[in-house]
């Protein structure tokens, strides 16, 4: 293996590993449930995707083929990790979590909170 990929793959995981740290920090650091889901999701979707990378380049080296599951594993943590973060968010805001104190905007969630489903509003 050359030097410069090895460079590549070095830089890749050293990325990855500080965005994935940043991410566990930012998890246990910050103050409410609104802003973890933030630090989580976003950090460990770009640490993991550059790790994943990283083993995608080695194992192209090391077998002389591209292997798509890191590829694919990829796509799938972009895709949920998100989705997932949203639905949380939602959920926590529909049970009444409280967020911090300084939070703009904070009268837009009880608005949110009295809106009907659109199923619900087309029935009446």
């Amino acid at each position: 293996m050359s030097f410069a990929t090895e460079v590549i793959i070095s830089v890749l995981l050293i990325i990855g590993g500080v965005f994935v740290l940043i991410g566990s920090i930012g998890l246990s650091r910050l103050q409410d449930l609104y802003t973890r889901l933030h630090a989580p999701t976003k950090a460990t979707t770009v640490g993991l995707g550059s790790i994943l990378v990283a083993s995608m380049i080695y194992m192209a080296y090391v077998r002389d083929f591209l292997s798509i599951n890191e590829l694919l594993i990829t796509l799938f943590l972009v895709i949920t990790a998100p989705v997932t973060a949203h639905i949380l968010a939602k959920a926590a805001m529909h049970n009444g979590v409280k967020p911090m104190e300084r939070t703009k905007n904070a009268d837009l969630i009880k608005k949110a909170r009295q809106q009907l489903p659109p199923d619900s509003q087309m029935e009446e």
